[in-house]
C-alpha cells in the first residue's frame, strides 16, 4: 500500500515539477504568459458586448465599443509587423475605417491576435534583444520592446473596454475568473 501511495504521489506531483520547469526562455516565456492574458481580455470583451452595444460610447469625442476593437487590431499588426520585421499587413487606422459590423470587428480582432501569436511563438530570449525598426518612428529598438508595446497597448485598451461593458452591465472577463 505504501508503495501504491508513493507512485501516486510522485504521478500526481511530476505535472506540477515539469511546469516549474525553466525552458531556458525566461523573458519570452514572461512574454508570452503577458500576451496570452491580454488577448484572452480583449477576445472575450468582444464575444460578451452585444452586436447593439458595438456603437455604445460613454461620452461624445471617444471611440465606440466597436472602434476600440478594431483600433487594437490595426495596432496589433503595426507593432507586431515591427516585431517580425516585415511591412504591416494593414494600416494601423484599417478597421477602423472598414471593420464597422460585430462580426467584421470579432474576426479583424481575432485575425490580429493569431498574427501577433506568431511573433509571440517565435520569440526567444536571443532574439528578444535584437533591433527592430520602431513601429511608430524613425527609431530602432530591441524586439522586446516592440511587443511590451504591444502588450501595454492591449491592456491599456482592455481597461477602456472594462468601462464600457460594466456600463452595459456586463461584468469582464478578467473579473469573471
Amino acid at each position: 500500500m505504501r508503495r501504491v501511495c508513493t507512485v501516486l504521489l510522485i504521478a500526481a506531483l511530476a505535472p506540477a515539477a515539469a511546469a516549474q520547469t525553466p525552458s531556458g526562455n525566461p523573458i519570452s516565456d514572461g512574454l508570452r504568459s503577458q500576451w496570452n492574458g491580454a488577448k484572452r481580455n480583449v477576445q472575450q470583451s468582444a464575444e460578451l458586448m452585444s452586436a447593439e452595444n458595438y456603437d455604445y460610447r460613454p461620452v461624445d469625442g471617444v471611440r465606440t465599443f466597436g472602434e476600440l476593437l478594431a483600433h487594437v487590431a490595426g495596432a496589433n499588426y503595426a507593432i507586431c509587423a515591427a516585431a517580425k520585421p516585415e511591412k504591416t499587413p494593414f494600416a494601423e487606422d484599417h478597421f477602423e475605417k472598414t471593420a464597422t459590423t460585430r462580426p467584421a470587428i470579432i474576426k479583424a480582432t481575432a485575425d490580429a491576435i493569431a498574427y501577433c501569436d506568431a511573433v509571440f511563438a517565435a520569440l526567444t530570449d536571443a532574439t528578444a534583444g535584437q533591433m527592430v525598426q520602431s513601429p511608430f518612428g524613425p527609431n530602432q529598438m530591441p524586439r522586446s520592446a516592440a511587443l511590451v508595446m504591444n502588450i501595454g497597448h492591449v491592456n491599456e485598451h482592455y481597461g477602456n473596454m472594462v468601462t464600457y461593458l460594466r456600463m452595459n452591465g456586463i461584468v469582464p472577463p478578467s473579473s469573471r475568473r
